[in-house]
């Protein structure tokens, strides 16, 4: 159903201001991320497939025998003795590099064992020659080539360090005793350390993959993949990237160094589109794994039918995200992601720093990642547990989520045509029906006290949102309810947009790129504070102009009423504690909610003081009071149900028109009231006043 006839009572001029905001966010910089060919979801037919402990078909090692027996020293007795085994066979019958070995596969169902130590994949690592120095293809806006499947296939190591293309149930698995005791390096000089490209059914055990210029592992269009005990780090953008595919498994993975996220699952296969919170599968698993110190320790853009449970995601910016922000990702927008019993906490860390300071624009190898750097790819609110940027039917249940400087929760909309969309018809249609039930807030495992700086922060937006009673501050003040039955919502909200200010900051900080160093000014996601916010700037520019309208209309019209000048003492506090509200760090607080009481009530008392004198200026500063009440309400009570849009607004446009009718209403020649008079109500002035008299009256303004 069009929004346009879903709410046909939405006024005119209302619309148009809706519009006026989506015409700026147009002119916001296109979202980038990962960019892929065109690819096709696959058709569900896969299955997950299961781990095959027998003897390899294919092994690989290295010839130095003498670093061999050092690496696998300390290994238990019978594992050293399975390795040394293994090693004399490789030596006679084995391959020097994974890439052999994956060359040499000839029937699916094969097993390729790699023994301990470092591969580097020297044959790969040579620059492209010949015709694969000359492939046509558009670059992405990072600046490599985006290659159709031929492309691969016919220079397979242009982009990959390992390319695994068109295998079927194939086995990769380290034999060491730890997932370091392989380590597959690219050097920084590959996008990719290992592809597995239209490669259905492949396992990939205990080892390590890292320092790519894109991702360590990459799993592309495959129906059936397991990743069991594989370590990923030190990567431009993501360490596990799964994209395109359905049966999948990550268990008791681990990833760290990541300029983007650790996990990144993907255009999953969108198998629950138009259902309800009861799916029947999931098209892939995350559990066991342990994500921290990126950006951002989960994310997948149309990351769909992922369920993730019994994780831990810390010491990252942002614990998890979801969203439907960037365009190309089959399934979108983003649904029926399912997180429980994970542990989210601690997800403080700033990596801005290396971007601005200029270390993220040196080659990726003189950036310091070994020691800690990060470079943050996208924009990203540093000190949140769980982001969802446009997303539905997403449920978050028994989730620890602690320790949060900013927030445990983040959801806010996107609209459509940010993913390239542009039908009216879906510009509203994220996010709704996210549910958030039975989640420890603020306290670690152990019950101890770990506050998160609000709880939830929601832009408003959406419809079916439901949040858990309770929940230790949030933004609005009061969140709709889950009822007993999955889903039901008590005083639930509909509104086709978020809050204005909200917004606008959303705006601001979305207007990032790492490759220009360019940080949002006025964001205070990127070090903003007090008068540098958008907030601030926002509420003082407000403040300025009301004080101004609001002032002259007091000197011209209430000076002589106790009513009209007692409510425009009660406006200058409220719009003081506007702008000092908006100072403040992120944190739930009833400022906005009283400062709105206080602009409230200057409306309200003023039009009571003009009804004699200016009898529409006086209805229309009623209405203008009336309306900041309702959104005070709004705010600082109860979210007001099933209305398209918040009183913010409606509030907005009135107090537009109300500021050019009172300018208008304070120039113009009039009366005004008695000095002691509360109601402002008098007789006309008799023609031919003293001059002492017509001064009194206010004369001609």
């Amino acid at each position: 159903m069009s929004w346009t006839r879903r709410f046909p009572a939405v006024p005119a001029a209302l619309l148009a201001a809706l519009l006026a905001l989506l015409s700026l966010l147009v002119c916001a910089p296109a979202a980038r991320a990962h960019e892929e060919r065109p690819v096709a979801l696959p058709d569900g037919s896969g299955s997950v497939p299961r781990y095959r402990a027998a003897e390899p078909d294919l092994l690989v090692c290295k010839t130095d025998r003498a670093a061999f027996e050092h690496r696998i020293s300390a290994f238990p007795q019978e594992l050293r003795q399975r390795n040394l085994a293994l090693y004399e066979r490789c030596e006679k019958s084995g391959y020097r590099h994974l890439q052999e070995a994956v060359d040499a596969v000839d029937r699916p169902g094969m097993n390729i064992a790699i023994l301990p130590g470092l591969y580097e994949e020297e044959p790969s690592l040579a620059p492209p020659t010949g015709d694969c120095t000359r492939l046509k293809a558009s670059n992405s806006s990072l600046g490599y080539q985006i290659l159709s499947y031929e492309q691969q296939v016919q220079c397979r190591h242009n982009q990959n360090l390992v390319a695994v293309l068109g295998k079927t149930d194939l086995q990769i698995e380290g034999t060491g005793a730890s997932r370091q005791d392989v380590v597959i390096d690219a050097k920084y000089q590959k996008l990719n350390a290992i592809r597995a490209d239209k490669s259905n059914g492949i396992y990939f055990r205990n080892f390590t993959a890292q320092r790519t210029t894109f991702n360590s592992l990459y799993v592309l269009a495959g129906d059936g993949f397991v990743i069991d005990d594989v370590l990923t780090r030190w990567n431009d953008e993501y360490g596990f990237l799964t994209f395109a595919s359905d049966h999948g498994l990550y268990k008791n993975c681990e990833s760290y160094g990541n300029g983007d996220s650790g996990i990144y699952p993907g255009s999953a296969s969108d198998i629950n589109d138009g259902r309800g919170y009861a799916v029947p599968r999931y098209s892939i698993e995350i559990t066991g794994c342990h994500s921290h110190h990126n950006m951002v320790g989960y994310s997948g853009t149309a990351g769909d039918s992922v369920w993730v449970h019994d994780n831990e995601f810390d010491q990252n910016m942002g614990g998890a995200s979801m969203d439907s922000a960037f365009p190309g990702h089959p399934g979108l927008p983003q649904n029926h992601a399912k997180f429980e019993r994970n542990l989210i906490h601690d997800n403080n860390a700033d990596y801005y720093h290396h971007v601005a300071d200029g270390t993220c624009a040196k080659p990726p190898i003189e950036r310091g990642y070994e020691q800690g750097v990060v470079c943050p790819q996208i924009s990203m609110p540093p000190g949140t547990g769980i982001i969802t940027a446009g997303g539905n039917w997403n449920v978050y249940e028994n989730n620890w989520v602690y320790g949060h400087r900013r927030a445990g929760f983040f959801l806010s909309a996107v609209p459509a045509f940010i993913r390239g969309e542009e039908k009216w018809s879906k510009q509203a249609d994220t996010s709704h029906h996210n549910r958030y039930a039975g989640n420890v807030l603020g306290k670690d495992r152990s019950g101890a006290a770990r506050p998160n700086g609000m709880d939830v922060w929601w832009d408003g937006q959406g419809r079916g949102n439901c949040w858990q009673d309770g929940p230790d501050g949030s933004t609005p003040a009061t969140l709709p309810e889950c009822g007993e039955r999955r889903g039901a919502v008590s005083g639930g909200s509909a509104r086709l947009v978020g809050e204005p200010v909200k917004l606008a900051q959303l705006l601001v900080c979305a207007d990032y790129n790492v490759q220009a160093r360019k940080l949002p000014a006025g964001c205070d996601w990127y070090g903003a504070r007090g008068l540098e916010r958008v907030e601030t700037q926002i509420a003082l520019a407000v403040a300025a102009v009301l004080l101004l309208v609001g002032g002259v209309l007091w000197a011209r019209r209430l000076r002589g009423s106790r009513l009209g000048t007692a409510a425009s003492l009660l406006g200058l506090a409220g719009l003081a504690l506007d702008v000092a509200g908006s100072t403040l760090p992120l944190t739930a607080s009833p400022v906005p909610a009283l400062a709105l009481l206080l602009l409230g009530l200057w409306w309200t008392g003023a039009g009571l003081a003009l009804r004699p004198s200016r009898p529409w200026l006086a209805r229309l500063s009623l209405l203008l009071g009336a309306l900041t009440l309702l959104d005070a309400f709004d705010k600082g009570v109860l979210m007001i149900p099933w209305t398209p849009v918040g009183p913010a607004w409606i509030r907005a446009l009135v107090a537009v028109v109300w500021t050019l009718w009172a300018v208008i209403a304070s120039a113009r020649p009039g009366t005004s009231a008695r000095p002691g008079d509360p109601s402002g109500d008098r007789s006309p002035v008799p023609a031919g006043p003293t001059p002492a008299l017509h001064a009194e009256a206010g004369g001609p303004q």
